[in-house]
């Protein structure tokens, strides 16, 4: 395809991946597409290794990164450090945790763990340092305005922004801020989503900006045919990610993989009981635990309850690898509505021709539906 934002990124597809796995970055890069590794978990050691792996694969071709810098979490503006941010997790929380697992015959650890604080410190700005030394086409920005350092280094180095929305207001903000795209995301989507569903945000969206800077519709999009109806919205292209979490390479816990392929698309839910944020995530028994009535807990906020959440799902997912049957009710992970077209684990490659060819038999019906 010959679009604008296809000769802007230079790729062949506009289908833009996010994906915690490098597998699937690459996968999706060296297929046509833009593939976008989130960042955010990495230390900056770490996540040096993930890119320089990446370009050995691509070989120069297109791709980007995602770090995620909320504009509010718990401590922003303070300079905590990760223990001191831990010891505002009151005890009767990691108390909850122990006796939910205990509940599902899990033993819960001879000394609690907590999660690392993603958002400690100066942690994004150092991830972005790592980033820009390495040869990537974007980088991207959720749960609001990115931060100044991150629109100065894109303005520095020549790498567009681009900022996640989940409502028309969002987006006017962020490119009053200076932002060079904008991903407009829809309820249906997994992990961090608002509550406008795709096919209403992403024209509001577009018309609440008039053509200030290329939108993306993301959200639910699963299928090519998808992709080609939010085209026809006045989306530029798609931006995904619970589509790749049932691909051969996705690092998804087996389990967890097994949950998406049998799913529908009612089974998940926005839920803040893994981040302190709403997130829509498959519905489990840990996400029953969480939900805002008599019988749920109410959640702590962003960094404090992945901190505190992250360390037990993890062990809820090793156990439920190994056939553990209580693990394997609490088993959960973010997914959106889509997950109920995601019945099948193919290459990530085969994934993006797919969309591809349904994209063009998608065009291909419209064009048939306004005659000669």
């Amino acid at each position: 395809m010959k679009t604008p934002i296809c000769e802007q990124y230079g790729i062949d597809f506009p289908l833009f991946a996010f994906s915690h796995c490098r597998d699937v970055v690459a996968a999706v890069t060296n297929a046509g597409g833009f593939g976008v590794l989130g960042g955010a978990a990495y230390t900056p050691e770490q996540l040096d290794q993930e890119l320089s792996w990446i370009d050995e694969q691509v070989k120069g071709k297109p791709y980007g990164i995602d770090i995620i810098v909320p504009a509010k979490f718990e401590g922003k503006g303070e300079s905590l450090s990760g223990r001191q941010l831990s010891d505002r997790i009151p005890a009767e929380y990691q108390t909850f945790i122990a006796n939910l697992l205990a509940e599902h015959d899990i033993e819960p650890d001879d000394k609690p763990r907590l999660g690392p604080a993603m958002l400690a410190g100066s942690a994004g700005e150092q991830l972005l340092e790592v980033a820009v030394a390495h040869p990537i086409r974007l980088m991207a920005n959720a749960l609001g305005v990115p931060p100044d350092y991150m629109i100065k280094s894109g303005q520095d180095h020549g790498i567009p922004v681009a900022a996640l929305v989940g409502a028309k207001e969002h987006a006017l903000k962020q490119v009053t801020h200076g932002v060079d795209l904008i991903v407009a995301q829809g309820t249906e989507a997994g992990g961090h989503c608002g509550e406008v569903s795709t096919l209403v945000l992403v024209p509001e969206v577009i018309d609440a900006i008039d053509d200030a800077v290329p939108v993306l519709a993301a959200g639910g999009i699963v299928t090519g045919r998808q992709m080609a109806a939010c085209v026809a919205l006045g989306a530029a292209g798609a931006w995904t990610g619970s589509v790749w979490l049932t691909t051969e390479e996705a690092e998804t816990a087996p389990h967890t993989k097994q949950k998406m392929l049998a799913a529908t698309s009612r089974d998940t839910i926005r839920s803040t009981g893994r981040t302190g944020k709403p997130a829509r995530q498959l519905v489990s028994e840990w996400t029953d635990a969480w939900r805002p009535n008599e019988a749920g807990h109410a959640t702590l906020p962003l960094p404090l309850q992945s901190m505190l959440a992250e360390p037990a799902l993890r062990r809820v997912d090793a156990l439920a690898a190994a056939g553990h049957p209580g693990a394997q009710a609490l088993a959960t992970y973010f997914v959106g509505q889509g997950v109920g077209l995601m019945n099948k684990v193919k290459p990530a490659r085969e994934v993006v021709f797919e969309f591809a060819q349904d994209y063009l038999a998608a065009a291909e019906r419209l064009g048939d539906s306004v005659g000669e």
